[in-house]
């Protein structure tokens, strides 16, 4: 048996929450080369099937359901569908969020609405389907792992109007622990990455512009932003058995930014 063996997932199920989008998709073929049988679940067939051929590419399963992860009627059909194709489910990646810079407002005039959309689309996203699935893994009794994407904003403040994200993100990490806390009597790990800047389509746009790009990579130590490549071997570790003593911690994924404040 080779070292290498802890950190394969053959055999097993992740249902990938937001795995059409830059970084679900690049986590989703990331566990799709370690072996493990993957389902897609986005908002649109489009990008669902997109994933899914990255991970057939990969050379493993995959199935792609179309839902809306904030919805509890949703989340529960996700878990049917995956038992239904697959028997088992095995691990959760969450890796819907976003919107840090599409609203940005001064903290003493945060709208409630934009405040609740970003509440909905990090924190909602993540505790419904994990629910979800944690009961489903529960009755299977197999145990299993959560990987949550929180930010270094959950830790670091910016001077950018940026309240309602980083209580999101906050919040993610602190669920982390919590649930990490509450399922290990089940054999549940959860743990969560927490990058920086990260280059998706998403935000493309914004790296676009020199100035922006050059501002960002200067609190980089490392000298750069973010790939979703970056990613991937931490997702993968956290998922698999060489993390099987790990729980409830958040792992750093910044170029050594957090290192710097």
């Amino acid at each position: 048996m080779s070292q290498l063996d802890i950190f394969s997932l053959e055999g097993r199920v992740a249902v990938v929450a937001g795995g059409g989008g830059g970084i679900g998709s690049a986590l989703a073929e990331g566990l799709a080369g370690v072996g493990c049988r993957v389902v897609v679940v986005g908002r649109t067939a489009e990008t669902c099937e997109a994933a899914l051929e990255r991970v057939r590419a990969a050379g493993s399963e995959g199935l792609a359901v179309v839902a809306d992860v904030t919805s509890e009627e949703d989340a529960e059909r996700v878990v049917r569908e995956a038992l239904d194709c697959f028997a088992r489910i095995d691990i959760v990646v969450n890796a819907v969020g976003g919107g840090a810079g599409k609203v940005l407002h001064p903290a003493e005039q945060y709208p409630r609405e934009a405040w609740d959309w970003i509440m909905e689309l990090n924190v909602r996203s993540t505790i419904v389907p994990t629910m979800a699935i944690v009961r489903a893994m529960i009755e299977g009794g197999r145990g299993g792992s959560i990987l949550n994407i929180s930010s270094v904003r959950a830790s670091l403040g910016i001077n950018a109007g940026y309240s309602a994200y980083v209580a999101a993100k906050g919040a993610i990490s602190s669920l982390t622990r919590q649930w990490a806390t509450e399922w290990a009597k089940h054999g549940i790990r959860v743990n969560a990455i927490m990058p920086t800047f990260v280059d998706t389509p998403q935000v493309a746009m914004l790296l676009e512009d020199p100035a922006f790009r050059a501002g960002i990579v200067s609190r980089i130590p490392l000298g750069r932003v973010g790939a979703t490549g970056d990613l991937v071997g931490p997702a993968i570790f956290l998922c698999s058995d060489a993390a099987s003593f790990v729980t409830g911690q958040i792992l750093a994924i910044d170029g050594g930014l957090t290192a710097t404040q």
